[in-house]
């Protein structure tokens, strides 16, 4: 149970960061070309899985497991909560959700103004959204010794949005982006807890079984939370 959550977790982080980097390489292969496009694309690919291999795998020899779990667990707590916070404030309409479409011209209105290579802006942009990928793949990975099923799941996200893109030849601005921040928000908070609960010495009651309450706590935290601020907007525009 706990592979199939890291799984979920780690493919849906990857497929909202893939869905906001396919939408800045269709605007650099539109205006500066293709070529240029997935050379800075694929350089970035790179980078980032030569860091989680060579940095995972050194944790894995050298951190004692329950230190790692510790780290860990402090890491998957601050950006579980970031990316929950984020979704429980579009999901309450406090803020505004992600528009694909918009940020599309956005950036070709950039890469018209500017004089750098667009294999410039797709390096940096994908090694940007790909960043907290890597974080959420090593942390996830590293804390049940599971960075091959962290990696894949990974790879399997990028493979999807990258076919379902090729084949819509556009930027995905119909994926459900909010919902999918919100999963992964609430499994990677939890495994937070999990972790570092584990790490500090605590024998959860069910061994990982525990897990699956863990997240159905924090989920439920969750969407109250969304209700009370709904409730809160209304009763002020009354």
């Amino acid at each position: 149970m706990t592979t199939a959550l890291i799984f979920l977790a780690v493919f849906a982080a990857a497929s909202v960061e893939m869905v906001e980097a396919v939408t800045l390489l269709m605007a650099v292969g539109a205006t500066r070309g293709w070529r240029e496009a997935w050379i800075g694309a694929v350089a970035a690919v790179v980078l980032l899985g030569t860091a989680v291999t060579v940095g995972g795998l050194s944790l894995i020899h050298l951190v004692p497991l329950d230190l790692l779990r510790v780290g860990v667990g402090i890491v998957a707590l601050y950006i579980g909560t970031k990316w929950l916070k984020k979704a429980i404030l579009r999901s309450a309409g406090r803020k505004a959700k992600h528009d694909e479409d918009v940020i599309y011209a956005a950036t070709v209105a950039s890469l018209r103004r500017s004089r750098r290579r667009g294999l410039v802006f797709a390096f940096n942009g994908v090694l940007m959204e790909g960043v907290e990928v890597v974080v959420i793949v090593a942390s996830t990975g590293l804390a049940q010794h599971r960075l091959g099923i962290a990696a894949v799941a990974a790879l399997s996200a990028m493979g999807v949005v990258t076919v379902v893109a090729a084949i819509l030849a556009r930027q995905l601005s119909t994926v459900p982006e909010n919902a999918i921040k919100m999963l992964v928000g609430i499994l990677v908070t939890a495994f937070g807890i999990f972790w570092l609960g584990e790490g500090l010495g605590l024998n959860w009651p069910a061994s990982d079984a525990s897990l699956i309450g863990v997240v159905g706590v924090v989920a439920a935290t969750a969407f109250a939370v969304v209700r009370l601020l709904k409730r809160e907007e209304v009763l002020v525009e009354r």
